[in-house]
C-alpha cells in the first residue's frame, strides 16, 4: 500500500511552508505529496493567502526528485480543460513524469463568489467534457477536435505531450452513480475520503460494478482513501487509521494533514506508519 501526504494550503501556507513538507515527506519515505485545490480557507484568517496548485506544484516538481506530485482534486470549474492539460503536461515534464491529476465538479460556491469564477448548478456534464477533453488531447496522434455542450476544441495539436505513457487522473466522491461511472470511464484512480470508514468497502464495490457494466476490469483500477489526521491525532489513532486502510486493501492511502508547520509530528507519524 503506498502512503501519501495530503495537505491544504488554502488555510495558510506559503511556498516554502509547502516545499518544505514536501522535502519532509520525501526524506521520510512517503510516496507522494498531494494537495487540495481552493482559494478560499475554510479555517482561520488564511495568511498568507491562496497559492494556485499547479503553480506551486511546477516549483516542486523542481525541488523534489522522487515522490510522485498532484491534487487532490482540481476543480472544473477553474480552469479550462485545454489549458489545464497543458499545465499538467508541463508540469509533469517539469517533474520527470511524477505528476498526477485529481479532478471533480468543485462544491464550494462561496469561494467562487469571492474571485469572480462561475459556478453553474450543474457541474457534473462540465466535469465529465474536461475528462474527454484532457485524456482525448494526452492521447491524441494529431489535431484533436471535440464538440460537446460546454466545449468546443477545433484542430488543437494536442501538444505538449506528457512524459508519462499515461499521467494518472484520480476521480473521487461518494455519489451513487455519475462518479463511478465517471471512474470506470475516464480514471486510473477511484478515490474516498474515509469519513465514514463502514462505506469506504461499499463504495468500492459500487465502482466495481461501474467497470463491470462498461466491460473494463476492476482491478485495472486502484482505489485509494483519504483519512484525515487533523491538527495531530494521538499516534494510537494514526496506527489505527493506518490499519484500517490495510484491512480495506486499498492501493493508496493518503494522510490529511491541517497543521503544515509541524514536521516534528511529519516525523513522528513516519515512525508510526512505516515502523
Amino acid at each position: 500500500m503506498e502512503i501519501c501526504t495530503f495537505v491544504e494550503p488554502q488555510n495558510g501556507a506559503s511556498y516554502e511552508t509547502q516545499r518544505a513538507f514536501a522535502a519532509a515527506t520525501e526524506e521520510l519515505g512517503f510516496d507522494g505529496f498531494f494537495r487540495s485545490d481552493h482559494y478560499l480557507a475554510f479555517e482561520g484568517d488564511g495568511t498568507p493567502g491562496p497559492s494556485d496548485s499547479w503553480t506551486v506544484l511546477g516549483g516542486l516538481a523542481r525541488d523534489t526528485s522522487r515522490i510522485r506530485l498532484g491534487t487532490l482534486v482540481s476543480s472544473a470549474t477553474f480552469r479550462h480543460p485545454g489549458i489545464l492539460a497543458i499545465q499538467v503536461a508541463n508540469v509533469d515534464e517539469m517533474s520527470g513524469g511524477r505528476v498526477e491529476l485529481g479532478l471533480g465538479a468543485g462544491w464550494n460556491e462561496a469561494e467562487h463568489a469571492a474571485y469572480g469564477i462561475p459556478f453553474p448548478e450543474k457541474r457534473f456534464g462540465i466535469l465529465e467534457e474536461q475528462l474527454a477533453v484532457i485524456t482525448g488531447l494526452w492521447a491524441s496522434d494529431g489535431l484533436f477536435d471535440f464538440a460537446g455542450a460546454h466545449y468546443r476544441l477545433d484542430a488543437a495539436p494536442a501538444l505538449p505531450k506528457p512524459v508519462q505513457a499515461r499521467i494518472p487522473v484520480i476521480v473521487g466522491g461518494g455519489g451513487p452513480a455519475k462518479t463511478p461511472a465517471l471512474a470506470a470511464r475516464y480514471a486510473t484512480e477511484y478515490n474516498y475520503f474515509d469519513g465514514d470508514p463502514s462505506r469506504a468497502a461499499e463504495r468500492f464495490d459500487v465502482v466495481r460494478r461501474a467497470c463491470e457494466a462498461i466491460d473494463r476490469d476492476p482491478a485495472d483500477l486502484r482505489y485509494s482513501v483519504v483519512k484525515s489526521l487533523g491538527h495531530g491525532d494521538a499516534l494510537p489513532e494514526v496506527a489505527a487509521k493506518v490499519a484500517h486502510a490495510r484491512s480495506l486493501g486499498v492501493d493508496r492511502l493518503y494522510l490529511q494533514f491541517l497543521n503544515h508547520d509541524d514536521l516534528g509530528y511529519l516525523e513522528s507519524v513516519a515512525e508510526v506508519v512505516f515502523d
